[in-house]
């Protein structure tokens, strides 16, 4: 794992665990095995760490979104591909998820415009789906719907009752019945 990669993985956790303003920056480097100043030759300060985080997996989940879409030959088929893809997402970076709903109001103001227009555009993807599939369905409805799926899946920091494997059937049948009315 290359170490800007392991910094922000730890991070995240760290964040997740204590808050954005719990943790230090000597605390994320000795975490990674660094002095906290050597963490400076990655990242200009830990509200950079903080905007990498969180502006990096939005460009992921978007392009693997519009990936995944471009691939699919339906559009039931791009919601399932669309749904798995985010339970995967979701059950592998569950402190990614407590990060952005708890410490979004720290990030540097242009980060939280690029994340939220990666989020917009994320969810565009889902929403035009669904009006494929759902001919008529207005768009604002596609993306409630859509946050509708998010909400369920993202829950996963606070639904692990079950081992993963058996969660990822329940997200996602619930998602999918949600979506498609399977």
């Amino acid at each position: 794992m290359a170490r800007r990669d392991q910094i922000l993985d730890t991070a995240a956790d760290l964040f997740a665990a204590r808050g954005f303003h719990g943790v230090s920056v000597g605390e994320i480097g000795r975490a990674c095995g660094i002095s906290g100043p050597a963490l400076y030759k990655h990242f200009d300060s830990k509200d950079a760490v903080l905007a990498a985080m969180l502006v990096d997996i939005s460009e992921r989940l978007l392009e693997e979104g519009q990936t995944r879409v471009a691939r699919a030959g339906s559009a039931h088929e791009a919601l399932e591909s669309l749904v798995a893809w985010h339970i995967d997402f979701a059950l592998r970076h569950r402190s990614l998820i407590v990060v952005q709903d708890r410490d979004w109001q720290s990030l540097p103001p242009l980060a939280r415009e690029r994340v939220r227009q990666l989020q917009r555009e994320y969810v565009d993807v889902w929403a035009a789906q669904l009006r494929r599939l759902h001919r008529g369905l207005h768009t604002d409805r596609a993306r409630a719907m859509a946050h509708a799926a998010f909400g369920l899946i993202n829950s996963t920091p606070h639904s692990g009752l079950i081992p993963d494997e058996a969660m990822r059937g329940v997200l996602h049948r619930m998602a999918m019945g949600a979506l498609v009315g399977d």
